[in-house]
């Protein structure tokens, strides 16, 4: 059997980071998602799809992902059943986030012309600063 989801939306407000009794975390979005195909109108449906993610994913989610960003969830698909506040059992149905990844480049949205460029030739890839190594002299290189 196989029970795999991958998605691919925006998210349709910010991410809910909470703590469990023991201290796990684990955060909770929704992941607005266009259908493949249009209607008879020629207008594409949504679908708003719950996500939670825990442990070190869900402080992933939580620290770099915000209203309006795109998002890649890979994960399965889970149900539950829970009585509301009345009485009436209700069935919920998430998908549990195993990756996530970002769907647009860190500077989307941003006019990355009027940002200052690194220093030394140092990249910024997502937080972790690379900068390029010296090789010296090329004609040290084998190749």
């Amino acid at each position: 059997m196989i029970n795999r989801a991958i998605l691919m939306g925006r998210l349709t407000a910010d991410p809910e980071l909470r703590q469990t009794p023991s201290g796990t975390a684990v955060c909770t979005f929704t992941v607005a998602v266009e259908r493949r195909f249009s209607d008879r109108n020629g207008e594409r449906q949504t679908d708003f799809l719950d996500v939670v993610a825990w442990k070190g994913t869900a402080e992933f989610v939580s620290q770099y992902f915000s209203k309006g960003k795109m998002i890649i969830v890979e994960g399965s698909v889970q149900t539950r059943s829970y009585e509301d506040r009345n009485g009436n059992k209700r069935k919920a149905v998430e998908i549990v986030a195993d990756n996530v990844q970002f769907g647009e480049p860190k500077s989307a949205g941003r006019d990355i012309r009027s940002e200052e460029p690194p220093l030394n030739g140092a990249r910024d890839y997502g937080g972790a600063s690379y900068k390029p190594m010296d090789t010296g002299d090329s004609d040290d290189l084998p190749f």
